[in-house]
């Protein structure tokens, strides 16, 4: 009877264990999921909210677009603004982009509509800006150097500074991006080391070569 108790006894505690080790399997997560949560977490803490969104905006390119458009200006200047007005207008974007894919919810919130049409409007303004600034770096790169008269001799000089020309390629990030930066450099050979002509270099209105 004593044994038929103990063997009673030892199945119940073996049950027990099984259960308690069983429960104990179920509640441990792996590191990976750990660290997947936790960054799952921090990133939607971290995200701008409806009140940060509400302050970004892509409706004030009208003034910058007349400035970089005004041909009576340096064209180094003007590529200047277009190559600064493009990258704000990405940052703009990413940022709507980023907060709405990191939290869903932003997208479906009250007042997430105003939200919604602020990303569109970035996402459009982007891309006309784009298309605008890329035809004009593709004429600069075309026609990069101008002829000039120096001291009675004719001259080949930069239409604008190159290292903007340079920076203007890597903004925009074409597919050809490569090929465009070798005629920039070849261009960059061609123009006449003369101090007259380099004291030009900026590049006014010239007649084009």
């Amino acid at each position: 009877m004593f044994e038929v108790r103990m063997r009673r006894l030892t199945a119940s505690s073996a049950a027990a264990m099984l259960l308690l080790s069983t429960a104990g399997c179920v509640k441990e997560i792996s590191s990976d999921e750990r660290l997947e949560r936790d960054t799952r977490s921090v990133a939607v803490k971290d995200t701008p909210g409806i009140a940060e969104l509400s302050k970004v905006t892509c409706d004030d390119t009208t003034e910058p677009l007349t400035k970089a458009r005004n041909v009576n200006r340096p064209e180094s200047d003007r590529l200047v603004d277009y190559v600064q007005l493009y990258s704000s207008l990405k940052d703009r974007t990413h940022t709507f982009e980023d907060a709405m894919a990191r939290n869903p919810d932003l997208s479906y919130r009250e007042g997430s509509q105003a939200l919604v049409s602020a990303k569109d409007t970035c996402i459009q303004q982007t891309a006309d800006v784009r298309v605008e600034f890329e035809t004009y770096l593709r004429e600069l790169v075309d026609v990069p150097t101008v002829q000039e008269i120096k001291g009675g001799n004719t001259v080949t000089v930069a239409r604008l500074d190159f290292a903007t020309l340079r920076k203007a390629i890597e903004t925009l990030d074409p597919d050809d991006r490569e090929s465009l930066m070798q005629r920039v450099g070849a261009a960059e050979k061609r123009v006449s080391t003369a101090p007259a002509a380099a004291d030009d270099a900026a590049g006014g209105k010239r007649r084009t070569k």
